[in-house]
């Protein structure tokens, strides 16, 4: 797999990422938040590229979005947990 974070951006995704799970997660041992960061350039969407970081496993971090993205799109249903 790409590296999901572009050289020029990853210090300081890093420094966020770091920050955003000691906000969320005072006990970094036992976190009960998890955050996925997403960032992109403007004027790039099309042809750039999306650079990845979060705080869990990545199969987890890939549920969560799609969970998003299914709510966004008005495909999630509450009684089944589901789309």
């Amino acid at each position: 797999m790409a590296d999901p974070i572009l050289a020029e951006f990853r210090p300081a995704m890093n420094d966020l990422a770091r920050a955003l799970d000691r906000f969320f997660n005072a006990d970094l041992e036992n976190r009960k938040i998890g955050f996925v960061l997403l960032t992109a350039e403007f004027g790039k969407i099309d042809g750039g590229r999306v650079n990845y970081i979060s705080n869990g496993e990545r199969g987890d971090m890939l549920a969560m979005m799609k969970e998003f993205i299914a709510r966004a799109e008005g495909r999630y249903s509450e009684e089944s947990g589901r789309g």
